[in-house]
């Protein structure tokens, strides 16, 4: 089955683009400080450069599951990074946050389906006792990639200026495309799928609007009191239930919901939307602690934040050998101690603490969620049949977005 298809220039291809998308989307985390400054913005509004990239990937992975049954791999494949390539520009030009912001959603656009198409073809090209290794690899982009993006972003700050956090992913972003062009076959079938607007509308209102709440509930005094927080996560609560009594009813949902009948799927779904929520805000708030309460430089920041980082890429490709040899279990339970233990250390942090203390909790941080995230995302899918892959990670790429957001 595997040597049907030129795996290594697909997974190059596929992962480079991943990676450098990925990138960009912490990269700014340690320029925000600095953004606040040039573009004259509150802390609450800038969060919206994090915040807005994942609140645009929640709300069209959903659809992800259905474009991977509508197109050819090939044409998803260019899609994405058209859109990826065009955003990652105007945000590298961009001479205001409006601009700035325009080109963080165009880059979430490329990214939302960019990953699953990522997921999916790892699911038809590799058999099931070999997908631990490949997901290992993917390990490297969605939590490597992220994780090193502010020590990235802290060096392109010590000696350039922001916008080369997006100069610098251009010419890779351009490479993968090309690799793409000419190694990446059509690895599914592509079947006649009517999109049902309503599921659309439902599930854009529904995600979005948990996200918006949550984000909103940071923003101005009101908090999680405000009339606008509380309508908005109402109105999104009751347009997700819509959203999943229509997906029961119909014959062929958009997101076919059949995928929480697998146990061990919900599992690893659950595990998997812990991961970001505790990583996303632990690499927004770090880098403006470490910059404006312990009064660090930005590139001092970025590289306190390098080992753990580093150590969690490193780990990733050695924890899916190590899923395909003794399973989930081994991995997941430890790190979930461990990670347990580095949060109640980090609130105890205060600006007098060591550099050692706060360098040592986030390896520590970092090799817990890396002994988490793969091993549940990898045990979750390979419980699923075939019929399902595009539904299983259309839905594991949606709720990590959505809970990182939050």
């Amino acid at each position: 089955m595997e040597n049907k298809y030129n795996t290594r220039a697909i997974m190059a291809a596929l992962l480079i683009c991943s990676f450098f998308g990925y990138l960009s989307e912490t990269a700014l985390n340690i320029a925000m400080t600095n953004l606040m400054e040039v573009f004259q913005i509150s802390a609450a509004t800038v969060q919206w450069l994090t915040t807005g990239y994942m609140l645009t990937i929640g709300i069209l992975t959903p659809i992800s599951g259905l474009l991977l049954q509508m197109f050819t791999t090939r044409q998803l494949f260019i899609g994405s990074l058209i859109s990826l390539i065009v955003g990652t520009l105007i945000a590298a030009l961009a001479f205001n946050f409006g601009m700035l912001m325009f080109g963080r959603v165009l880059q979430a656009v490329g990214i939302s389906t960019l990953i699953p198409l990522l997921f999916n073809t790892i699911l038809v090209i590799y058999p099931p006792e070999k997908r631990g290794a490949a997901m290992g690899l993917v390990g490297l982009v969605t939590m490597f990639a992220p994780a090193t993006g502010p020590t990235i972003g802290g060096l392109v700050i010590g000696y350039l200026t922001w916008q080369y956090i997006f100069w610098l992913s251009l010419p890779f972003l351009v490479i993968g495309l090309l690799i793409g062009l000419r190694y990446l076959e059509n690895v599914t079938a592509v079947t006649k799928q009517r999109i049902d607007l309503l599921s659309v509308l439902l599930s854009t209102i529904g995600f979005g609007g948990v996200v918006f709440g949550f984000s909103q509930a940071g923003e101005g005094s009101g908090g999680w009191g405000s009339p606008v927080v509380i309508t908005s996560i109402i109105v999104g609560l009751v347009a997700l239930v819509l959203f999943i009594l229509r997906q029961n009813v119909m014959s062929n949902p958009m997101m076919n919901l059949s995928v929480f009948k697998y146990p061990m799927y919900v599992v690893g779904l659950i595990l998997v939307a812990l991961c970001p929520m505790i990583f996303m805000s632990i690499m927004i708030i770090l880098p403006m602690f470490l910059q404006t309460g312990a009064g660090l430089s930005p590139f001092i920041a970025g590289l306190m934040l390098l080992p753990g980082s580093a150590l969690n890429g490193l780990l990733s490709p050695r924890m899916g050998h190590l899923f395909d040899k003794y399973g989930p279990k081994w991995l997941v339970i430890p790190g979930f101690v461990i990670v347990s233990v580095m949060l109640w250390f980090f609130t105890t942090l205060s600006p007098a603490s060591s550099v050692a203390f706060m360098v040592a909790l986030h390896i520590g941080l970092f090799i817990g969620i890396g002994m988490i995230f793969m091993p549940a995302q990898t045990n979750g899918l390979n419980q699923l049949p075939p019929e399902l892959y595009p539904h299983g990670t259309a839905v594991l790429n949606t709720l990590p977005q959505v809970t990182g957001a939050i």
